[in-house]
């Protein structure tokens, strides 16, 4: 009976603990993704002569942004 009831618990903290880990990970990839990834990429597309498609991007994000008023 001890048995099945510490099997249940366990079940439930390491749930738990991968619920977390799963939040932590996600707030991580949008804090890259939003100061690392998405500058280069239009760095990039605005030095590879792609400033027709950069520039557009840049200003739907950035009404995004604003409009929204929360974080990307």
């Amino acid at each position: 009976m001890f048995t099945v009831l510490f099997g249940i618990m366990m079940l439930v903290i390491f749930g738990k603990l991968v619920k977390f880990a799963v939040k932590a990970s996600w707030g991580l990839v949008k804090i890259v993704f939003t100061i690392v990834f998405l500058p280069l990429v239009l760095s990039g597309l605005f030095l590879a002569g792609l400033a027709a498609f950069a520039v557009p991007a840049l200003l739907i994000l950035g009404g995004y942004a604003v409009l929204c008023g929360r974080r990307l």
